[in-house]
């Protein structure tokens, strides 16, 4: 089976793409990216790209799986509409290219709160990709809508460093209907995907399938 890792500079993108490489079902991984990975491996494809023109890669995206975990944040990006570009116009246009390429497929990090109709801009931005992704219509779509993501990342993220250091605290105080809102291990996250790339090897559907994953799965999810 061949994958494709969009985000895999990312923490969990990054840690996705360890464990699909160690997957016997995973034949090769095709990572579109910016700068080269330092990762070397005989099923790694490593392409550097403009993401502005990722409709001139669209070979790449002969794909069986695309696994989406592409997200920047506003500081990062430097204003809301580079955000928006960021992370709903190349997922949405990445995600096209790959179903317009038979990819049966799509594994997309979303968000918790997702919605299209949200007042918080983020929310709103993941609740827009996650309708444009369905529209798609791929036989298989799953998409995991976490909180806040633990983990060790490469650039340094003030407002996340902080979350991360009370979250566990927190996290005991979140119950009930609030539940949803508690940080998790990104490991876990990308353990719980790429279990989910191998598992499609063998299973398959004659109906689509659409799931949403949020904080109680996800902390099931081996």
């Amino acid at each position: 089976m061949k994958v494709m890792v969009l985000g895999a500079t990312g923490l969990t993108g990054n840690l996705v793409l360890e464990q699909l490489l160690a997957k016997p079902e995973v034949t090769s991984v095709v990572v579109p990216v910016r700068r080269l990975l330092t990762l070397v491996d005989p099923k790694l494809q490593q392409q550097v790209i403009n993401f502005d023109d990722l409709a001139t890669h669209d070979q790449l995206f002969e794909v069986d799986v695309l696994v989406c975990c592409l997200g920047t944040t506003i500081r990062k990006a430097g204003s809301r509409e580079a955000f928006r570009k960021v992370d709903h116009d190349y997922a949405l246009t990445a995600a096209r290219l790959a179903r317009d390429s038979g990819a049966r497929a799509l594994l997309l990090m979303s968000a918790v709160g997702a919605s299209a109709s949200s007042g918080v801009f983020y929310n709103r931005v993941k609740g827009e990709l996650e309708d444009g992704v369905r529209a798609l219509k791929f036989p298989y779509l799953s998409i995991y809508q976490p909180s806040l993501l633990l983990g060790e990342r490469q650039e340094r993220r003030t407002a996340e460093s902080l979350g991360m250091a009370v979250m566990p605290l927190v996290n005991r105080l979140l119950i009930g209907p609030f539940r949803k809102y508690r940080a998790i291990a990104a490991s876990r996250v990308a353990a719980a995907m790429a279990n989910e790339v191998a598992m499609l090897a063998e299973e398959a559907s004659a109906d689509p399938v659409v799931k949403v994953w949020e904080y109680p799965d996800l902390e099931n999810l081996k």
